[in-house]
């Protein structure tokens, strides 16, 4: 089981940077972080709402990831 709560342990680190990396990239209405990280790719990528959509759903994966690994962590780890 050591090996169990191993994989896990690094599952939920690797969600738990994921999400927040997603929600950070994420434009707000106010665009106050996000807005001064994207601000320079704007005129590269170009800003579109198909971005923002994508870093939602990202989001909600990497939430629910991290949500049961710390839910398996709590079982296994024990």
């Amino acid at each position: 089981m050591d090996w169990l709560s191993t994989a896990i342990t690094i599952i939920h680190v690797i969600a738990s940077l994921g999400l927040i990396a997603a929600i950070v990239m994420q434009s707000g209405k106010s665009a106050g972080l996000s807005g001064s990280i994207a601000g320079g790719s704007e005129s590269f990528f170009g800003k579109s709402k198909g971005i923002d959509a994508l870093l939602v759903k990202v989001s909600t994966v990497l939430a629910t990831i991290f949500l049961l690994s710390a839910l398996g962590l709590s079982i296994f780890a024990a």
